[in-house]
């Protein structure tokens, strides 16, 4: 299994749309910076059929290193925490094609 990078998801951009490789860049990078701005000011950032990026405020609590079993303090913290939509859980499973099957009939 391999990892989306940057570059990927711009030669995909290039390839797909048609835009040069340097407008792919700069359409990546401005999505991107929009979305982390969000998540920075504490907003949630909702892709329909894909997801929801959201920051979850964690209280401090006691930790314990693992060599040693010494307890330490773990300071409060934001954390990015990413929920799927049921739509991509339903593809990442293979039943997109139920769903898609089912919404036909309905017409």
């Amino acid at each position: 299994m391999s990892t989306v990078t940057r570059a990927n998801l711009v030669e995909h951009l290039y390839s797909r749309v048609g835009l040069s490789r340097h407008d792919s860049s700069m359409i990546l990078e401005s999505l991107l910076g929009a979305i982390s701005n969000r998540l920075e000011a504490g907003e949630s950032v909702k892709l329909s059929g894909f997801g929801t990026f959201s920051v979850r405020q964690k209280g401090e609590r006691i930790g314990r290193n693992p060599k040693t079993g010494v307890e330490v303090p773990i300071l409060p913290r934001a954390v990015l925490v990413f929920r799927p939509s049921q739509l991509l859980r339903d593809r990442m499973n293979g039943s997109e094609t139920v769903a898609t099957e089912a919404s036909s009939h309905d017409r």
